[in-house]
């Protein structure tokens, strides 16, 4: 396996609905300082060109802090410009085509809603699932809130790791103690706090309540 559970503890996913006329840079290096373990660029709006070139600086501080940077759905750019691997959702590239063209090295997540979609993920050969929503949404509208007790079975299913995510926040995020996941995966609840800095290093505090709750 490409990744570590440790690694999934405090998953960042970009977005920017909160820049706040900050850069995305500026941003994720605060929640680097705050110690978030893995990072996603996730881009729905920046042409091929752009989303690229953040790629590039994105990974290069990613890589200062010794944090993987995933991409979203975009396998062919993850391939291009050498990031650590790629987060795919059920209607995005099957996961073995993805496989075949990043190599057996790079990190490959897949989206997980079923204990069906889960079981097929870990056969096809990825690295650790995303299941979710937990709590809703605020960056999908049609997210609809995920049972945490179908969170524990999808977690009792396969022998990978699992992340929670959707609307993870301070508030919400010890109601997932008790789910055996390796981690949360968080956008707003880190790129809407007025300090990401120190709500990053809170919401590192509460994930390892969490996660050692069942360790």
């Amino acid at each position: 396996m490409n990744i570590t559970r440790e690694q999934l503890l405090l998953y960042a996913i970009t977005d920017r609905s909160w820049l706040k006329g900050e850069t995305l840079y500026e941003q994720v290096e605060k929640a680097l300082k705050g110690g978030v373990t893995l990072v996603q660029l996730r881009e729905k709006e920046l042409s091929e060109p752009e989303f690229e070139a953040e790629g590039r600086s994105l990974l290069e501080l990613c890589h200062r802090y010794r944090v993987p940077l995933i991409i979203n759905d975009n396998v062919e750019l993850a391939e291009r410009i050498g990031a650590d691997g790629v987060h795919v959702g059920q209607s995005d590239m099957e996961l073995t085509r993805a496989r075949k063209i990043l190599g057996t090295d790079k990190i490959i997540g897949v989206t997980a809603k079923t204990i069906e979609q889960a079981q097929a993920a870990e056969k096809a050969g990825a690295d650790y699932l995303g299941s979710g929503a937990v709590f809703g949404s605020s960056t999908k509208t049609d997210a609809k809130p995920m049972e945490l007790t179908l969170l524990q079975e999808i977690c009792q299913s396969v022998t990978i790791p699992v992340v929670a995510i959707g609307g993870i926040n301070h508030d919400n995020i010890l109601k997932l103690k008790g789910c055996e996941i390796a981690g949360a995966a968080v956008v707003s609840g880190i790129f809407a706090c007025e300090d990401i800095e120190e709500g990053t290093k809170e919401l590192l505090q509460k994930v390892n309540m969490v996660v050692k709750n069942h360790a």
